[in-house]
């Protein structure tokens, strides 16, 4: 455990004129505060602020980073409040310590929810000063040095994971690489122990076989850059095993079957060094193609700078080459904190958080989500996926994650680009709303402010923001739907009892049914979640005392009344399935739209009778238990049947002046009608719809499909089962 004087040295070599005396304070308040309190290793609970307070040093931190530090748990487990910290060490400390500090209090029902309620508050701490974040992450970095100390496997995986999806990412978008690294290997021991360890071996083994080759390529590469009179420093580097085992992962191939496991950086003085090296390098060894990406030019969302390309080397070798300046390799090491100004501490600190863009669409993503682990899912989403790289018409840079689509690209511009883009033009080119972008494309989005977002984008966006929004709109929509229903209920309601409907006595009964608003009492009643009855009751209380008295006096012309049943007009329709009893409940189901010529199988169902689905339903797997619920039935080929059942085909149709008209009068040539039809997708040159059709049988709508496939304006039709 580092010492007091340890630590007030550490920050003194990099910072002369920080406050000796804030620091000695901090010290000797979190000792008092933490008192006898023991970590699961058994040593003193303050050893592990200290250790968060030296791992901060190590990246040159100002004073109240390090302060912060060794107060970070203070709140969460004394009996120090944040008022007492921004008292003693002042208002900048007590927000930071605040940001850092969990939600300790939140009573939530899942342990998911949480989590996310947690990350919710880091996010918006670190918006407003990304030192919150830089404390959060040597926090998490000495935890998972220490993990192994926690007994429950379980509890390891879930923190290991925990630091796999979140706070690895998290290091890698602030650019701080040796952290992420080391994150990242300690979360794979836990999560895959086997597989790092076979890794590790391999690793162990090749660099005793290959030590010989990696001095002679960096000696060779030297020379050949002494020989061009440029001053270079060149140093070999394994790759980590979690990196390794992703790209066999990812590549589907083995261990042995890697190439590119050392990589070479190549430091120099300046950066048109480094394209000089570059044309020295491929020019005596062969690049591969399609490995070559300039991050100087296009410099990566964290910051990072670098050239990198990939060649075969000496000793046929093929080996990936990283070149940069002395202070792009500081910047890849150290990330945000390799600029950090510990003289401007606050004006560096206000802007901090607020100069990333990833994290303003991770502010966007807090402000549209409506439940926690909604919100942890998006931002998931938003942080751990490659990259590629597009620019819009005027030449900014939009970086999105890899399988991006031009509604993730409008999304990413502005969110009112995306809640209003109809369409997209790549390079020049109209294409459909779902088509994946790729690194340079230039997209440029058309919009109208009639459109609103699809439902059917969510689909195929791969940004948290997009599905956010998306989502949103659609909450927003069902919302409104459900108020105009929950009204219109009450309005009937009005109406059966005769009272003239006005908001004022409903508005009165609000809070009774715990709404915010009469609106959202309306939404309430149209979602079911409140009783419309009630409501009535609540708000005319007098009517419904009057319509309870007049149900207990007996109708007496209606007990001198002789009972007499109602007689039938005409005879019972014919059943049209073999196998059941006559009169019994039976309806089709929508899932699978089964046909006579189909092989049928019967369900009973609670309150609904028996349902017919095909024998090759995929619902059927929910009945796969209860087999006394099947029943064997077939069609019946009488005359009495019924003679329409309802087909339903997936068609995509040439978005093309007539086409419509062309379909249904393929249709109706064929002696079928359309019931229903429903536009899933519209693209600039296709339309996806779905159309029910009346028809007799399987036979029937297998000619209807026939016709359709010899018409030009569909591009493909087939039966499908859906809803």
């Amino acid at each position: 455990m580092i010492r007091q004087y340890e630590l007030i040295n550490r920050v003194k070599a990099y910072d002369p004129d920080m406050d000796e005396n804030a620091l000695n304070r901090a010290y000797v308040y979190a000792m008092k505060m933490h008192g006898t309190q023991t970590r699961a290793s058994g040593d003193p609970y303050f050893s592990h602020p200290l250790e968060v307070a030296a791992i901060l040093t190590e990246l040159k931190m100002d004073t109240a980073s390090v302060i912060t530090a060794l107060l970070h748990d203070t709140v969460e487990d004394t009996d120090a409040t944040i008022e007492e910290i921004s008292s003693l060490f002042g208002q900048e400390i007590g927000k930071l310590v605040d940001g850092v500090t969990k939600l300790s209090q939140i009573e939530l029902q899942r342990p998911e929810e949480k989590q996310a309620e947690n990350f919710r508050k880091l996010i918006l701490a670190m918006s407003e000063d990304i030192r919150v974040l830089l404390v959060k992450l040597a926090d998490r970095l000495h935890n998972m040095r220490t993990l192994h100390h926690i007994s429950k496997p379980e509890k390891q995986k879930r923190i290991a994971r925990e630091t796999l999806e979140i706070y690895v990412p998290l290091a890698e978008r602030i650019g701080i690489h040796t952290w992420k690294e080391e994150l990242e290997d300690l979360a794979f021991k836990y999560l895959n122990p086997e597989a790092r360890e076979s890794i590790a071996k391999r690793l162990e083994f090749l660099r005793s076989e290959g030590e010989k080759v990696v001095v002679k390529i960096i000696a060779e590469l030297t020379k050949q850059l002494k020989t061009a009179d440029i001053d270079a420093k060149i140093t070999g580097r394994e790759k980590t095993p979690h990196s390794i085992w992703l790209k066999m992962q990812r590549k589907n191939v083995s261990f042995e079957q890697l190439s590119d496991i050392m990589a070479f950086r190549v430091i120099v003085d300046d950066v048109s060094a480094c394209y000089h090296v570059l044309g020295i390098i491929h020019g005596l060894y062969p690049s591969v193609p399609g490995r070559f990406k300039d991050y100087i030019s296009i410099p990566k969302a964290n910051g990072y700078r670098s050239l990198h390309t990939t060649v075969i080397g000496p000793e046929n070798q093929r080996i990936e080459m990283q070149i940069r300046t002395a202070e792009m390799h500081e910047e890849a090491e150290f990330g945000v904190a390799a600029h950090w100004a510990y003289k401007n501490t606050e004006g560096n600190a206000k802007k901090g958080g607020k100069q990333y863009r990833w994290l303003r669409e991770l502010m966007d993503i807090v402000e549209q989500a409506a439940r926690p682990e909604e919100f942890l899912q998006h931002t998931k989403l938003e942080l751990f996926q490659e990259q590629v790289y597009c620019f819009t018409p005027q030449g900014d840079l939009i970086e999105l994650p890899k399988g991006a689509t031009p509604v993730d690209f409008a999304y990413a511009v502005h969110s009112q680009v995306g809640d209003t883009c109809v369409g997209a033009k790549v390079n020049g080119r109209i294409v459909p709303l779902n088509t994946q972008l790729q690194n340079g494309d230039q997209v440029e989005i058309r919009t109208s402010d009639k459109q609103t977002p699809s439902p059917n984008w969510e689909r195929f966006v791969v940004t948290g923001k997009a599905h956010a929004r998306i989502r949103r709109f659609v909450r927003m929509q069902q919302v409104e739907q459900y108020s105009n229903l929950g009204k219109a209920m009450l309005q009937k309601i009005c109406r059966q009892e005769n009272i003239e409907f006005q908001e004022k006595p409903f508005i009165s009964v609000v809070k009774q049914f715990k709404a915010d608003s009469v609106e959202m009492l309306y939404t309430g009643v149209g979602s079911g979640h409140i009783n419309g009855r009630e409501v009535f009751k609540a708000a005319f209380p007098e009517q419904a005392a009057a319509n309870l008295k007049k149900l207990k006096q007996p109708n007496l012309e209606a007990l001198q009344k002789p009972k007499t049943q109602r007689k039938r007009k005409g005879k019972a329709a014919p059943m049209p399935i073999k196998g059941l009893i006559p009169g019994m409940a039976l309806h089709f189901a929508r899932c699978c739209h089964p046909l006579p010529g189909d092989k049928i199988v019967g369900i009973v169902t609670t309150g609904k009778g028996v349902t017919i689905h095909t024998v090759d339903c995929e619902s059927l797997e929910a009945f796969a238990d209860t087999p006394e619920r099947w029943l064997d039935v077939s069609w019946d080929d009488g005359e009495d049947t019924p003679e329409t059942h309802i087909g339903r085909l997936s068609i995509v149709l040439a978005n093309e002046p007539g086409s419509l008209g062309t379909l249904s009068t393929v249709i109706g040539q064929k002696s079928a009608n359309i019931t229903n039809l429903k536009i899933i997708n519209r693209q600039t040159d296709f339309w996806d719809i779905l159309v029910d059709v009346f028809v007799h049988d399987a036979v029937h709508l297998e000619e209807i499909i026939k016709a359709l496939r010899a018409t030009p304006e569909i591009a493909s039709v087939k039966r499908t089962k859906g809803r």
